[in-house]
């Protein structure tokens, strides 16, 4: 992918990529896990809802552990990374 005069590839730091590559990237990458590790639906939003309550998150990523949120719950072997895990 290009963006203006700057190539865009896997190794790009997010400075670097539209808003628009960038979430189309997540999604890509989401859509692509093997089905073996990937959280289910119900269990994905469920995830999802409680790091959008919780006060460790800001801007996609969990200030505890600097994850973006959206893939660490997408894995279900892994877990909210708080003292007291709220997932």
């Amino acid at each position: 992918m290009e963006h203006g005069n700057k190539r865009i590839c896997r190794k790009c730091l997010l400075q670097d990529i539209a808003p628009e590559e960038y979430l189309e990237s997540m999604r890509s990458y989401l859509n692509s896990l093997d089905e073996e590790i990937k959280s289910d639906g119900s269990l994905y939003q469920k995830r999802i809802d409680l790091c959008l309550a919780c006060n460790h998150l800001q801007e996609g990523i969990c200030k505890i552990c600097g994850c973006f949120v959206e893939y660490r719950a997408a894995i279900k072997l892994r877990g909210c990374p708080a003292v007291h895990p709220k997932w």
